[in-house]
């Protein structure tokens, strides 16, 4: 099933967990240290350079890309991981996360409770997600290279929908 990002923010209704989709649309990726260096602007009352309202975020670090690719490989982390900052970053309006592996019950309840969704995306195929990507700037955190929050377009990523906006949840706590 073809899922563009916009559409599900007018209906996120439509795709339930357990459902394998091609995603496409606008996608922040921010690890560990961007998501640090967020919540630390956020709470000093700072103004990101990026929008986090109705956004969506890929827990990914990307490699500097070759010559001729628009990224390097960019695989998924393990969301587990994010769980520390998920409900503040939630509170900005983020809608959609895209990671790999089970997300803690408090985490799956906060993600209902926002009518938020989370993906997941297979660990170990970096190099086949790449070629999803169609675009990728880098909107900030230069400075901490592959851990920089980039923009990125993506055409058809293969996901599964993990945590869906009604608590439907693969990992079934």
């Amino acid at each position: 099933m073809r899922v563009i990002l916009q559409d599900l923010l007018l209906d996120s209704k439509t795709i339930k967990a357990g459902q394998k989709i091609l995603l496409s649309g606008t996608v922040y990726t921010a690890r560990d240290v961007a998501h640090k260096k967020i919540i630390d602007i956020l709470d000093s009352n700072g103004e990101l350079p990026f929008n986090l309202k109705n956004s969506a975020i890929y827990y990914c670090g990307p490699t500097p890309s070759k010559p001729g690719s628009v990224i390097g490989v960019c695989g998924p982390t393990t969301s587990a991981r994010m769980d520390i900052f998920t409900q503040r970053i939630l509170k900005e309006g983020v809608k959609f996360f895209i990671g790999k592996g089970s997300r803690s019950k408090t985490i799956a309840n906060s993600i209902k409770e926002a009518g938020a969704i989370y993906f997941s995306a297979t660990g170990g195929v970096a190099a086949l997600l790449s070629k999803t990507v169609k675009t990728a700037d880098v909107v900030a955190f230069e400075d901490i290279g592959p851990e920089a929050v980039y923009k990125i377009e993506i055409e058809d990523m293969p996901l599964i929908v993990a945590i869906d906006s009604f608590g439907g949840n693969i990992f079934n706590f």
